[in-house]
């Protein structure tokens, strides 16, 4: 939507130096961006002086405006003036009529923006360094996402450090970025003995050497560890299990801080004493962390022979990664060849396949390329025999920025999921790239795990990203490995336990979900040889029967037989919680999963499409309400329920009550539920839906099955929502309130559009999962 204001800023700055000899014109449409930013920069450039124009606020026109002096209450430059008026309408403060005056109403304008800025006592004049903000694209409000914790912290660095010579203002957005991972970068360097002058944002030899002498732990006071607070705070949320650490900006080191950081250095496989030491700055701070310290993962383009494979096991590797493609017309003779597999398994090495042609440019990437190299990916796994649910990495070896992702590697990678599945989801997608690049594409895309290009440090997509949550590997150095005269070229990754631990075989005829088909059939027959009540619902009982607590379950769907729990205990059968999607790779919790089996078992789908029961909230609609509880409880950050939705519901690399694998488990309770309904045994039916493909349309055959169009599905979300059946007002207040507090607003309490803006993204979220 046009801005009257931006559009007179723009007319303005056209009209007033459109002749000036190299002024590039802005559009005149009242939208504010950089091209408006650089009209306004070039404007002051004429203004001060300076020619040729350029469309950048560098050191020269920084110089100039130092000389000119501050702009004030009683200035007499009416261009100058007018520029600072209409940077302001462009930032989104009211500063006068646009009439060359100073008016009160400039200098109240620009005292709150100083203010959110982060600067005291500024008194209303426009400096050369608040000029300098004004005409950027940085925001000093909160934008959606953000957090009051992060603008905090980036306010202080701005109110701190105005004063050094090669400090600027930053934004107060509330989002962690490079140009705040740069601030915080030199404040450090200030804070560690680095001359101003020498201090730049990099983690050059002096900054690691001064952090090597500023070793921190508990009870310590002072400037150096707000800093490491906020690198923390940069850093978090740290995913640990099914819990999420957060840290706070603060001065002290106390036991809080201590517990996040044990929390972050077991995250990010280092030793976790709690303490900050130079390899927990160093991987708070730059992508690479300690690029010396011991890790057990590799990659190499050279053929691992078996003395090689012997030397990087002495070595104590345990991970290799190799390519399964190498380009028609390369010299770099990279694909893995005949026996080298042997050599790698016969050695106790593990492989994890990468896939790379070329890449690194953007025109690399479009869906069309992404799916062709999707299918010859999965030839080539095929070929080599890597067994069904093998993560393969597709390569990012291009900095990418945000723009870029959006405009070509998120629709290659979509590309690569739609050949993936072309052939039946035999292997499942992972991304190597940037930080960024991978967190993006996890969102979007649901990539596995992510091969995180650390090493590449100075890529932009590395600075100012922390680790994504679904980090297995992550490239920190590039080193010459010593074997003899046979010496060769290796990367070093640190790997994470409990992620991606490759393929140690190949040719195995097992699908990742085989131990869960398998426990469902012991179970059953169990179930057959107890021979009292339904065996199908017993082991549906059974498997959920820890879950939540059984007064959730037993108010939702009714109690269970608990002789039958001891029956199974006693004959072998242990109670177990999770297992991995043959077709997506995630982790499925089998509680949940069958919990929804049981609901919609016993209470099958109403004759009426649009409305709930019982066994809808034993799946997607208590994930709904959870949800929406979440939503109340992030509003500040989030007034938009659509956009809410569209961020963070179902996304495999976000905690939440709603995530992807909640998701996966609500589609598969329905469906395994509506095939046991029509005769087929638990046993049979959780067969069929995970070895022979009924996991592949999961997605498509919910939404066709369950949910039918759009309105349909917003309908029947408003029903959960809103709906006065006793059980389930009284299950939506309880989960609300658990979730979001007491007081905490119900649907019904909500303005009519913003309820409506929530469903609408809840709906089109599920279907553009089935897309």
């Amino acid at each position: 939507m046009a801005d009257a204001k931006v559009l007179e800023a723009q007319k303005w700055v056209n009209s007033t130096y459109g002749d000036v000899p190299g002024y590039s014109r802005c559009a005149e449409d009242g939208q504010t961006g950089w091209s408006t930013m650089y009209s306004l920069t070039m404007g002051l450039q004429h203004e001060l002086g300076i020619s040729p124009l350029v469309a950048a606020f560098g050191p020269t026109t920084l110089s100039r405006l130092t000389a000119y002096g501050d702009i004030g209450p009683g200035h007499t430059n009416e261009n100058m003036v007018n520029l600072v008026q209409h940077a302001l309408f462009c930032k989104g403060y009211w500063g006068g009529s646009g009439n060359g005056q100073y008016s009160t109403a400039t200098l109240n304008a620009v005292i709150s923006l100083t203010t959110d800025m982060g600067l005291t006592g500024h008194g209303g004049t426009v400096t050369p360094k608040v000029f300098k903000a004004l005409l950027t694209m940085d925001a000093y409000i909160v934008l959606a996402g953000g957090s009051e914790k992060v603008r905090a912290i980036q306010q202080w660095l701005n109110r701190n450090y105005l004063d050094r010579s090669t400090f600027f203002i930053g934004p107060c957005d509330g989002h962690y970025s490079r140009d705040v991972q740069k601030a915080l970068m030199k404040a450090i360097q200030y804070t560690v003995g680095i001359p101003e002058d020498q201090a730049n944002g990099n983690f050059g030899p002096a900054t690691r050497a001064g952090l090597k002498a500023n070793t921190l732990s508990k009870g310590a006071t002072g400037t150096l560890v707000r800093l490491f607070s906020a690198a923390c705070v940069f850093n978090e949320p740290v995913p640990a299990g099914d819990t999420q650490y957060t840290s706070s900006f603060k001065g002290t080191y106390d036991s809080d801080l201590a517990l996040f950081v044990k929390a972050f250095q077991r995250f990010s496989m280092l030793e976790d004493h709690g303490g900050a030491d130079y390899p927990t700055w160093a991987q708070l701070l730059v992508s690479t962390g300690d690029p010396e310290r011991r890790v057990d993962a590799c990659d190499t383009r050279f053929t691992i022979t078996d003395s090689r494979a012997r030397a990087l096991a002495a070595e104590g590797y345990k991970y290799v990664g190799r390519y399964i493609y190498d380009p028609p017309g390369s010299t770099l003779d990279k694909e893995i060849q005949p026996g080298e597999l042997d050599n790698i398994f016969g050695n106790q090495l593990r492989v994890f396949p990468i896939y790379q042609d070329n890449a690194r440019q953007l025109s690399d990437f479009t869906y069309d390329t992404g799916h062709q190299h999707a299918l010859e990916a999965h030839n080539r796994a095929v070929g080599y025999g890597f067994n069904r649910g093998t993560v393969i990495y597709f390569a990012v070896d291009y900095d990418a920025t945000d723009p870029e992702i959006t405009s070509n590697i998120i629709p290659y990678f979509q590309g690569v999921a739609g050949g993936l599945a072309r052939n039946g989801k035999r292997y499942v997608h992972g991304v190597y790239g940037s930080r960024n690049v991978c967190a993006r594409i996890t969102d979007a895309t649901y990539a596995r795990w992510s091969f995180v290009s650390g090493m590449s440090w100075g890529f932009s997509g590395n600075l100012g990203f922390p680790l994504p949550a679904n980090w297995a590997f992550n490239q920190i150095k590039e080193f010459r490995f010593p074997n003899g005269s046979d010496s060769f070229d290796l990367d070093n990754n640190a790997h994470r336990p409990g992620t991606d631990c490759g393929q140690g075989s190949v040719n195995d005829p097992a699908s990742p979900s085989r131990d869960f088909v398998d426990y469902i059939a012991e179970l059953y027959d169990l179930a057959r040889s107890y021979n009292q009540g339904d065996p199908d619902q017993l082991v549906m009982e059974y498997v959920r029967h820890k879950s939540y607590g059984d007064l959730t379950w037993t108010a939702l769907i009714g109690t269970l037989d608990r002789d039958f729990v001891t029956y199974v205990e006693e004959n072998g059968a242990p109670w177990k919680v999770e297992f991995v999607d043959s077709a997506t790779g995630q982790d499925i919790g089998m509680e949940h999963l069958m919990a929804t089996c049981n609901g919609h078992y016993l209470y099958p789908q109403p004759v009426d499409t649009g409305r709930v029961n019982h066994g809808d909230v034993a799946g997607w609609g208590g994930d709904l309400i959870t949800f929406y509880a979440e939503w109340q409880r992030d509003r500040a950050s989030y007034s938009s329920g659509y956009q809410y939705c569209v961020e963070r519901l179902a996304k495999s690399n976000i905690s939440s009550t709603f995530g992807y694998s909640d998701l996966i488990e609500d589609a598969d309770g329905y469906l395994i539920s509506n095939r046991v309904r029509a005769g087929t045994d638990i046993a049979t039916a959780v067969r069929h839906h995970y070895e022979t493909g009924g996991n592949n349309d999961r997605f498509s055959d919910y939404r066709r099955r369950r949910f039918g169009t759009v309105a349909n599905t917003i309908l029947l979300a408003r029903d959960m929502l809103t709906t006065d059946s006793a059980v389930i007002s009284l299950g939506r207040t309880t989960l609300i309130q658990l979730t979001a507090g007491a007081g905490t607003p119900v649907p019904d309490m909500l303005p009519s559009d913003k309820l409506d803006d929530f469903l609408r993204g809840f709906a089109e979220v599920l279907h553009g999962q089935a897309g």
